[in-house]
């Protein structure tokens, strides 16, 4: 009897030193603690990773070959658990992605509150607030836009999402070269905003010694191949008019969290 009981508090000891050791994994949340969190954007286009000078072809039958992609990502929130957000702010929340530069598809946040994080929500493009701040209010995220080649001038305002390239039809076999470009138009401001829970049992673990690592996968093919489908043959220089704001619907479709490092 007494070695059964030996037995049975051994294994409670076992189990409760495990238990602690699996509790050290994780550190605790520390009164007014900070870190750093990234968000990945890893472009695709119909589940192959996105390469220029690829063909990929549509549900049209046209095979499109892409050689610039990039968009405007902004006003990032962050939800925890428990259901309580953190907005960064907005002088530290818009960035250009940019297929043609690795640097920029890996987006830093600083000073994020420490918590366990469970979704993310993102605009793509600029919000109109912002814009109507006007030139000076922009700080230096209108310079760079224009360098990237990100804006129509001032009085049109951003580009939020660029995709050009060329493709080709069953019946025409000439590559002619396509402009797919969102952003404020006579008819809509077109800026829209994309809300991603992460995948069950992934979190986002926010401490100052982990920096927890966001996996975005961004479908390219859903911005002229999606819920609305946009025939190139149609018009090829898309840049204004209702076929717009039918790629900015499109834009909720395109991106997914594939999942999340905590390193």
């Amino acid at each position: 009897m007494k070695f059964q009981i030996k037995n049975i508090v051994a294994v409670i000891a076992m189990a409760f030193a495990l238990t602690s050791c699996n509790n050290d994994d994780t550190p605790a949340v520390a009164a007014d603690e900070k870190g750093a969190l990234k968000v990945e954007f890893d472009n695709t286009y119909g589940g192959a990773n996105l390469a220029f000078a690829t063909n990929y072809t549509n549900s049209n039958g046209e095979v499109i070959q892409v050689d610039k992609a990039k968009y405007i990502v902004s006003n990032i929130v962050l939800t925890k658990t428990d259901g309580s957000t953190y907005t960064v702010p907005k002088s530290e929340s818009y960035f250009i992605i940019d297929e043609a530069t690795a640097a920029s598809t890996v987006v830093t946040l600083p000073n994020i509150p420490a918590g366990d994080y469970a979704a993310i929500s993102f605009g793509i493009g600029v919000d109109q607030a912002q814009w109507e701040l006007g030139v000076t209010g922009q700080g230096n995220f209108w310079a760079q836009a224009q360098q990237a080649g990100m804006e129509w001038g001032w009085t049109a305002g951003y580009r939020f999402l660029v995709l050009e390239g060329t493709f080709t039809t069953p019946t025409n076999a000439t590559p002619t070269n396509f402009q797919a470009h969102t952003g404020r138009t006579s008819q809509s401001y077109n800026y829209t905003t994309i809300n991603l829970s992460f995948p069950t049992g992934d979190k986002a673990l926010v401490r100052s010694s982990i920096t927890p690592q966001i996996h975005v996968m961004a479908d390219l093919s859903k911005v002229l191949d999606g819920t609305n489908t946009i025939n190139l043959s149609e018009g090829a220089g898309i840049h204004g008019g209702p076929k717009v704001s039918l790629i900015t619907q499109n834009l909720s479709e395109m991106f997914e969290v594939h999942h999340v490092h905590n390193d």
